[in-house]
């Protein structure tokens, strides 16, 4: 019954920490004063239903020459300790937080994005360089099985294990293979 109360909390304080933008620089202060207002609120009523004392992950601003001021550091890791413990205490029967949240799609979706512009990169130094050698030489085959190859090249991993398995089979040499990409 008390995880049933305690659950919209921590659903909020999730939604809290999803909108925290990651800092560029450790001591980036951003943060206005109600953010952290609402969510030592929320903390507040965490206590209040829980009858436990959460007290030490309240945010306390510092005093600055322009006013109070938290560093969005700081807050992220005082909301993410509290909903940590949380899942740890309440929810741990439920998929841990964090699993597949926007920043870990986001930066998957940038790895893809680089892998997809190395991919291009290679096939443009295909295209470049494949006319340069002789019909039916090694590196020709080579730069020939590679081009088709790239369609269903998916990441980085493959795509090197590709390079390296075609030159091998086409008797091209490490220092060979060093040419046709420079």
């Amino acid at each position: 019954m008390e995880n049933e109360k305690i659950k919209p909390l921590y659903g909020e304080l999730q939604g809290y920490l999803s909108q925290v933008p990651v800092p560029k620089e450790p001591d980036e202060i951003t943060i206005d004063a109600s953010v952290w207002n609402q969510y030592n609120h929320s903390l507040d009523l965490l206590n209040e239903i829980s009858e436990e004392d959460f007290s030490r992950f309240k945010i306390q601003p510092s005093k600055g020459v322009s006013g109070d001021y938290i560093p969005i550091l700081w807050f992220r890791l005082k909301l993410a300790g509290l909903i940590l413990h949380l899942h740890r205490k309440y929810f741990s029967d439920e998929q841990a937080p964090f699993t597949g949240m926007p920043t870990t799609v986001i930066t998957q979706r940038q790895q893809e994005n680089q892998a997809v512009q190395i991919l291009l990169e290679v096939q443009s130094k295909i295209d470049e360089k494949i006319n340069q050698f002789k019909e039916g030489s090694n590196e020709k085959t080579f730069l020939q099985k590679l081009k088709g190859t790239l369609a269903s090249t998916s990441n980085i991993s493959q795509l090197l294990n590709t390079i390296f398995t075609l030159a091998n089979q086409n008797g091209i040499s490490l220092e060979t293979l060093s040419s046709i990409f420079t």
